[in-house]
This record gives structure tokens, sequence and C-alpha cells, in this order.
């Protein structure tokens, strides 16, 4: 009986420290490795930081390619309307249209190409672009009504151009965050990417 007593004792004092170390251990281990959450939390992180690249990526795509169109459309309109003569608004009025023209035109034809059926492709190019379009034509005009004599300058006098690329360039700056703002809600250039 005694032998059995200091047997269980023997064991009970072994088993102690074993136990003992078992939640050291543990700790040590949580510590050294970090839980399951704190492994995740850094590819959650790179997760989410590549998903704003690539939505940034999209929206400057997206503004580069409405500015080009207005652009077009805007040197068109205010050299044709300066060359002619014409007083500001029937200017403004034209480089607006002619803005619209080209950035419609401009995602119009990929589309086209693609195969797509021609009032597939128009609803497609109104609802991408019509929102970042106005947005740099509001910009882009007011700067132009804005600057004091930019408006009555020749096309071959440098402060019509200095101008018209400062404003474009402001309405591009404008235009990003709406575009990243649709194309963040599945709107906009995301429907053509779609």
């Amino acid at each position: 009986m005694m032998s059995h007593q200091s047997a269980t004792a023997t064991v009970r004092r072994h088993a102690a420290p074993r136990n003992h170390d078992h939640h050291t251990n543990g700790r040590d281990c949580v510590q050294a490795h970090g839980d399951h959450r704190g492994r995740h939390q850094p590819h959650e992180h790179q997760e989410a930081n590549h998903q704003a690249t690539s939505l940034n990526r999209t929206a400057i795509m997206a503004t580069l390619h409405c500015l080009t169109g207005c652009t077009i459309g805007e040197v068109l309109g205010m050299a044709i309307g300066t060359a002619l003569g014409w007083s500001n608004w029937p200017t403004v009025g034209l480089a607006v249209a002619l803005a619209f023209l080209f950035g419609y035109a401009m995602t119009l034809y990929p589309l086209r190409r693609a195969g797509i059926a021609w009032r597939t492709a128009l609803g497609l190019a109104f609802a991408s672009d019509t929102l970042s379009m106005t947005t740099m034509e509001l910009v882009d005009n007011a700067i132009m009504v804005m600057i004091p004599g930019a408006m009555d300058a020749g096309v071959p006098d440098p402060l019509f151009w200095g101008s018209l690329v400062l404003s474009l360039l402001l309405a591009g700056a404008a235009a990003f965050p709406v575009n990243r703002w649709l194309i963040a809600r599945g709107k906009g250039h995301a429907l053509v990417h779609g």
C-alpha cells in the first residue's frame, strides 16, 4: 500500500510540471507564432491593399479614357469657336457637344468592334461615361471662363493653350474620385469592363 501511494505521488509530482509546461508551451506557441486570427490579418490587409490598388488603377484608366475624348472635343470646339470669333457661350456649347461626342465615340468603338449590338453599346457608353464627362466639362469650362482673357485669346496665343491644359488637368483630377466611386459600386466603367 505504501508503495502504491508513493508511486501515485511520484506520478502526480511528475504530471504537475508536465501540465504546467503544457500551458506555458501553449502560451509560448501563441506568442511566437500568433493565434489563428493573427496569421490571417496580414493576408487580409494585403488583399484589401490589392483591391484598392486595382480600383485606383481602373479609375485612373477610366479617367484618362474620358479625358482623352473630352480633350479632343474641347480643343476642337475651343479652336473652332475662337477662330470663328464666336462669343464665349457658343464656343463653350460647341466644345461641350464635341467633348461628349468624342468621349462616347471612344467607348463605342471598342464595344462595336467586340461585336456588341448598337443599342447595348450605346447604353453602356452612356452609363459608363456620362457622369465622368459631365464632371470634367463643368470643371474645365468653369476654369476656362474664370481665367481672364483665356476665352478671348486666339488659337496661336499661349494663354489659350496654357489655360486649356490647366483646365483639362484639373477636370481630370475632379473626375477621378467620381470614376472611383462609380467603379467601386459596379457602375461607370465597371460596366464596360464587365
